[in-house]
């Protein structure tokens, strides 16, 4: 990709449904120098979601959308993306399965992160699930959305070894932590920085 003399960066939209952490650490990636993106947009399915706070704290509009109909919902996020032109979104913690309609209109520009080593543990409860079946590692994944759930191309991993005695909490306390520096990297990578 050829960089543009002016630090012109990509408008991109983050969609949250709870605490906003990886939200946090995606913002404060966004507004270092040499970070390829700008965040404009913060869409959450949550009207109590704490992440929405990270909106007003840094200047960044916000838009919650009521879920009760799919079909409407996605309607107007597309036309909320649309009016501002975002290119780039980026899924952190949203609770909801985007319909395969609007995973085809922005093919290739959604990213996701996910608590486990995909393709292992797709899906909810990963932390629990990996502890229950022995496994010696976990980790985080970014990745392109595609119409299957947490199957889209791997972009990033990274392992967090499993101790004996680790909980589901202290586990996903310890992805965390990870998940919050490796999605920048993806973010990156992806645009070849």
């Amino acid at each position: 990709m050829v960089q543009s003399t002016g630090p012109k960066k990509i408008k991109c939209s983050v969609f949250i449904s709870g605490t906003g952490s990886n939200l946090k650490s995606l913002i404060e990636f966004s507004i270092k120098k040499n970070s390829p993106i700008s965040i404009e947009l913060i869409i959450s399915d949550n009207l109590n979601a704490k992440g929405l706070k990270f909106g007003k704290i840094f200047k960044i509009s916000n838009k919650v959308f009521n879920y009760k109909n799919k079909l409407i919902a996605e309607k107007k996020i597309i036309s909320e993306i649309k009016n501002k032109k975002i290119e780039l979104i980026c899924l952190a913690g949203f609770m909801r399965i985007l319909s395969k309609n609007f995973i085809k209109k922005f093919k290739g520009k959604i990213l996701n992160i996910h608590p486990s080593l995909l393709p292992k543990y797709k899906g909810l409860n990963t932390h629990q699930r990996a502890i229950s079946n022995s496994e010696k590692y976990s980790g985080c994944t970014v990745h392109f959305v595609n119409s299957q759930l947490d199957s889209g191309k791997i972009i990033l991993q990274k392992k967090v070894k499993i101790n004996k005695g680790e909980t589901a909490a202290s586990l996903a306390k310890k992805i965390l932590i990870q998940e919050h520096k490796l999605y920048p990297k993806a973010i990156s990578k992806v645009f070849n920085l």
